[in-house]
């Protein structure tokens, strides 16, 4: 099992970024963090890097299903969601695959939020 979902596509980085947020934003996510890495190399280790966004995505309602199950569970959230471009003229868009993550959890209580939330993000994936 991979632990991402992807897709990659001919669009400008900067635009995907935001078809990317406002494609969290109607499946029901908030952007809480945005870390752009390739500013953070450049500024701390002075390295020339891609564009690369994380978005950090979440969803209240299932943030707060999947705490009542576990409450160690906050250590894997924001679902994270990348924007990197690919070096082949093209942008990917990458998300965390939440059943894959969530099999580190010995919980079968969460497996049924964890499908909840990867059909949300495989329907961002797919329509970016």
């Amino acid at each position: 099992m991979s632990y991402y979902i992807n897709k990659s596509v001919s669009k400008g980085f900067e635009q995907t970024v935001q078809r990317t947020i406002d494609l969290l934003e109607r499946e029901g996510f908030g952007v809480l963090t945005e870390i752009n890495v390739n500013e953070v190399l450049k500024k701390k280790l002075d390295l020339d890097f891609p564009k690369y966004k994380i978005l950090g995505a979440c969803n209240p309602a299932f943030a707060h299903e999947a705490l009542m199950k576990e409450n160690k569970v906050g250590t894997m959230l924001p679902c994270n969601v990348i924007v990197r471009e690919d070096g082949k003229m093209s942008v990917e868009v990458a998300a965390v695959d939440p059943l894959a993550s969530m099999q580190a959890i010995d919980n079968p209580a969460l497996k049924n939020t964890a499908k909840n939330v990867k059909e949300r993000l495989s329907r961002v994936i797919r329509d970016v």
